[in-house]
């Protein structure tokens, strides 16, 4: 059993991987004050009561630094592993051309890994999550970048907070573009806003390289948009799930059993 634990933001998606297949995955808000030990009891509540010689690995991929240590200390005393810390400093395979490598997030660098390994490149991954991120693999499977722009949920709570006489709405596609009320109004805003600045980035992105290329999306919202999008063809909600179990491979050779 590998368990791969994507540390984001706002939420924390856990993965559980038995001879090579995700077998499960579930996804907890990312509580910021969660302790050690309500970690490894939220552990035991979604994956049961496990052998801990059952446990092949934990890898860990994270942008919250206080959540990397509790994890890595639930990891410790509940898994009895020592789990891998995802960053550019790993023998990852992949050649980072970020001007600092260090800078690119964890969750990032597993995502351009998997999307690679799995599709091929070109490959611009699309990941909406509390950052809307794009990444750029190329041809040879190279991070060359990409871009960030604020989330949909974050971006429409900021405006939802400024606006005395806007409530907040459920994000869902409205039954057209021009709204008649306020709620509807604002869920074209929303969606139809971030599909069309999602088309646009994708488009300069390609324009920049001078060729086509395949467009992923994953994370929170992906289903939603990438039905909406033009450039988007092809939705993988566990691509970083997927990335973390390339990358733990890598670095380690599982344990025959």
């Amino acid at each position: 059993m590998l368990i791969c634990i994507d540390i984001g933001n706002t939420n924390t998606v856990i993965g559980i991987f038995i001879k090579n297949i995700l077998r499960n995955y579930y996804r907890v808000f990312s509580n910021h004050f969660l302790t050690v030990d309500e970690c490894g009891i939220l552990i035991r509540q979604l994956v049961g009561e496990i052998k801990t010689e059952k446990i092949e690995g934990v890898i860990i991929a994270s942008v919250v630094p206080a959540l990397t240590s509790v994890y890595r200390e639930m990891s410790q005393k509940y898994l009895n592993s020592e789990p891998v810390i995802v960053s550019s400093k790993l023998p990852l395979g992949i050649k980072i051309l970020y001007d600092d490598p260090q800078q690119v997030g964890a969750d990032r660098i597993a995502n351009a890994i998997a999307a690679f390994e799995l599709y091929g490149g070109p490959v611009i991954v699309v990941d909406l999550g509390t950052a809307t991120t794009f990444d750029v693999i190329s041809e040879k499977g190279e991070y060359l970048g990409g871009a960030i722009s604020p989330g949909i949920e974050t971006s429409s709570a900021n405006l939802f907070q400024r606006t005395a006489l806007l409530s907040r709405v459920e994000l869902k596609k409205p039954d057209k573009v021009i709204g008649t009320n306020t709620q509807d109004s604002l869920k074209s805003g929303i969606i139809y806003g971030a599909v069309g600045q999602i088309d646009e980035i994708v488009r300069r992105i390609e324009k920049e390289l001078d060729k086509k290329t395949k467009v992923i999306a994953t994370g929170g919202l992906a289903d939603l948009i990438s039905r909406e999008s033009t450039t988007i063809k092809k939705l993988d909600p566990t691509l970083t799930l997927k990335g973390l179990k390339i990358i733990f491979y890598r670095i380690k050779k599982p344990k025959k059993n």
